[in-house]
């Protein structure tokens, strides 16, 4: 049975930018406002406004808040959660069986079950819009369940370009257009493990220094009944503005605060009540809210990953 639900798509906002440039979205009305201003002066191309006018329209925004609290008191406390359809149970069993999810979820219960996007508590207020589109092309408006559970959940290596290059004796940089391009923890590796390295030297030991990407899984924290949307945000709004209501999402389960403190991000676990109880917190859907979003022309950018390495040689006493 196909458990994929439809409404109205929504349209695209505005031309395409210069290859040489961006858009970004964002939802107004939302702490921090610093983080906002600063974004303007620092990112945005072509904005005439002035800080005042820009306070103005994010603090018009917070009153069209206050309003959602009076109207949609309650509503993400009521999203829809329904168990995978059965044709979707052997790519489940694929991913659970893969490194990447049991290295990634492996400290709180964890479930995969199709979600209602929309009611999603977010605490990123901001996407790439250039990303967005390119997932929205790449899915398309009615995808085979099968399709769609890859999308959200893809086991597949990212097909994002990195450049690596060393900068001086010891130090290195890594780039690519991906912005889920990060560092990883470092390794320590046996000899056998280097290939097609020819050293001075026998070999003693090796520390590999890794920058990657993430395991790149739509994902969600539950507490109580509300879901908290951990990862994917670009992937949710691809799916919201092509009126996919419901798709598979990781969901990962707290019962005590504390425990928000081993899987969530830093901005909810400074704030959980924001989150977890207020009345109408941040929801997927203000991404395609006129009263709340503002799409900015921004430069483009490259995310780097720089590593230098510091050697320390000691003489110890056994």
């Amino acid at each position: 049975m196909n458990e994929l639900s439809f409404r109205g798509a929504t349209s695209t906002m505005g031309t395409a930018p210069p290859p040489s440039m961006c858009e970004e979205a964002w939802i107004l009305g939302q702490p921090p406002t610093d983080s906002y201003l600063d974004f303007v002066e620092e990112m945005a191309v072509g904005t005439t406004l002035s800080k005042r006018e820009l306070v103005d329209e994010w603090r018009a925004a917070n009153d069209h808040y206050f309003e959602l609290e009076q109207t949609e008191a309650g509503a993400a406390d009521k999203i829809g959660c329904r168990a995978l359809p059965s044709v979707l149970a052997p790519l489940a069993a694929e991913l659970k069986a893969d490194a990447k999810f049991a290295l990634s979820f492996d400290t709180m219960p964890t479930s995969i079950e199709m979600v209602e996007i929309e009611r999603l508590v977010l605490f990123q207020n901001h996407v790439s819009r250039h990303y967005v589109e390119k997932l929205k092309a790449e899915l398309g408006p009615r995808p085979a369940p099968e399709t769609l559970f890859r999308f959200c959940l893809p086991l597949g290596t990212p097909r994002a370009t990195v450049e690596a290059r060393q900068i001086s004796s010891r130090r290195f940089a890594f780039t690519s257009d991906s912005l889920d391009f990060r560092s990883h923890d470092p390794v320590l590796l046996r000899p056998d493990q280097l290939v097609d390295h020819t050293s001075f030297g026998a070999i003693g030991g090796i520390v590999a220094m890794i920058a990657g990407f993430s395991s790149n899984f739509l994902s969600a924290v539950r507490s109580d009944k509300r879901l908290i949307l951990h990862n994917g945000y670009h992937r949710a709004c691809a799916l919201l503005e092509l009126g996919i209501k419901y798709a598979p999402v990781i969901i990962e389960t707290v019962t005590r605060r504390d425990e928000l403190n081993l899987i969530a991000k830093r901005r909810v676990v400074d704030d959980p009540g924001f989150y977890l109880t207020a009345d109408r917190p941040p929801l997927l859907k203000d991404f395609i809210n006129p009263r709340l979003r503002k799409v900015f022309q921004t430069r483009k950018v490259r995310r780097v990953v720089e590593i230098e390495i510091e050697v320390h040689d000691h003489n110890v006493p056994e």
